[in-house]
């Protein structure tokens, strides 16, 4: 690798011109059939799922790994989202077209949802990077077909309507990347889904109530901001605007820690944020500059995120009305990164974020990272975003069969702009082709996963039960 993005000599893009670079991908189908990539089967000697997932959470905070155990056992679904690490090393024995883009790594469905742009526009992009690293454009597509599949199942809809479910999406990736081949950088690069566009394109697709659900779930989106974080999550004490307790979902720091250990961790906290500030563009570092740190808390987050180490930072500006809620965030090696290879980036923080900023139509404007000494002991890498920003994530349960179907189709379109933005998108729609047989693939793909997935939750369940790990329902 001899470039910034780790996608290879090329930059992600070729030299060749568009006719050259649509005949690599025809080519590529003799290396991997678009057919091939309807087998999963389990790899002989394929380790054990819990294995994979103690693995991890040796690196994790103790007191939180039962809470993350007891999310994952919940139900098929939540065991898939905290799952990520088993996926890809199932992944990588599944057929590869040899063309790689940036990948989210964790492209379930949940990580798709609403978001505000700098313009204060309401956008639909994907959300999460923790693992992003450059790799099989596929795996992303796999993980989400996947996850259709798993949310399907719960909702009670049959083989034929599951099957409808993931085809719609991967055709939704196959013909966009098809459209977005056909365009030029700067239209790739400019090209996003705002919510206005998204909302008259799925009122064709949905019943009457479902599309009331649609412009609820808007408004609800923009309810969740900075002031609504602020109005939740804190409250007056002793004059000064302090988080509220919730643990262990919530802990303020001197609930935390004995008085020396929390006022070195304090310290490091508000030296991540200082020094993080210069990562930022210069007027986003002037803006920062404006806010005084007044308290520090540690959160829980998803799922497969519990047990890192995720702080909440409250800021305040020109008077206690005027809040700024920062969430730094542990990094580490990209669950990826065994079987696609290691970053290029040396701080796994400046990873996420150079991810997010390309795969993102738009990013947070306070997205930024850092490299912190001496937190808990050791060198841990950080990014930093905004806690919640018009945040708007979807209820599969409450999905209707032409509902999933919908968001399958935004979610497949997205994947592929994201995908369009590093990898040779011209490629790979040649690869894709204008036939179905893709599709069709990946359904048989996501239904056998969805089996695997099915097992491994299973597995942890039992877990549970003998008493091999400790679970905690919250």
């Amino acid at each position: 690798m001899d470039d910034e993005t780790g996608l290879g000599p090329d930059r992600g893009v070729p030299p060749a011109g568009p006719g050259e670079r649509a005949e690599r991908g025809r080519a590529a189908r003799k290396a991997a059939p678009r057919s091939a990539h309807a087998d999963y089967a389990p790899a002989p000697g394929r380790p054990d799922p819990l294995d994979v997932i103690e693995e991890q959470s040796r690196a994790r905070l103790p007191d939180l790994v039962p809470v993350r155990y007891g999310r994952m056992a919940e139900s098929p679904f939540r065991f898939y989202r905290g799952a990520a690490a088993i996926m890809a090393q199932d992944l990588a024995g599944t057929p590869q077209s040899g063309l790689r883009a940036q990948l989210c790594g964790d492209a379930h469905m949940l990580n798709f949802r609403l978001l505000a742009s700098p313009e204060r526009r309401l956008v639909f992009d994907i959300n999460d990077f923790d693992e992003t690293l450059p790799g099989p454009w596929e795996w992303d597509v796999k993980r989400l077909a996947a996850s259709l599949v798993i949310a399907a199942r719960a909702n009670g809809f049959d083989d034929l309507e599951r099957s409808f479910i993931v085809r719609a999406a991967v055709r939704a990736y196959r013909e966009g990347m098809r459209r977005l081949a056909g365009m030029g950088h700067l239209e790739v690069w400019y090209s996003s889904a705002e919510f206005g566009q998204l909302g008259h394109l799925l009122s064709s697709k949905l019943r009457k109530g479902e599309r009331e659900r649609l412009t609820r779930a808007a408004a609800k989106a923009r309810r969740h901001d900075n002031l609504q974080a602020f109005g939740k999550l804190t409250a007056e004490v002793d004059g000064e605007r302090r988080f509220v307790p919730d643990p262990p979902l919530l802990v303020r720091l001197e609930d935390l820690l004995p008085d020396v250990e929390r006022n070195t961790l304090e310290l490091g906290i508000r030296d991540l944020i200082d020094r993080y500030s210069r990562t930022l563009e210069s007027d986003r570092r002037h803006l920062v500059a404006q806010y005084r740190v007044v308290d520090v808390a540690r959160k829980v987050v998803g799922v497969g995120s519990v047990g890192t180490r995720c702080w909440i930072v409250l800021l305040l500006g020109r008077d206690g009305r005027d809040p700024l809620i920062l969430q730094a965030k542990e990094a580490d090696r990209s669950v990826l990164a065994p079987y696609a290879g290691e970053s290029v980036h040396s701080n796994h923080g400046e990873r996420v974020v150079c991810g997010q900023r390309l795969m993102q139509a738009t990013s947070d404007i306070f997205l930024g990272r850092q490299r912190v000494h001496g937190i808990d002991g050791r060198q841990r890498d950080f990014y930093v975003r905004q806690l919640r920003d018009w945040k708007g994530i979807a209820q599969p349960d409450l999905m209707e069969l032409d509902t999933m179907r919908a968001f399958g189709e935004v979610s497949g379109a997205t994947l592929a702009r994201a995908h369009a933005r590093s990898g040779d998108r011209i490629a790979i729609a040649a690869y894709l082709g204008r036939s179905d047989r893709f599709d069709r693939a990946l359904a048989e793909f996501a239904e056998s996963y969805a089996d695997q997935n099915e097992r491994d939750h299973a597995a942890l369940k039992e877990a549970v039960r003998t008493g091999r790990v400790a679970a905690e329902t919250l």
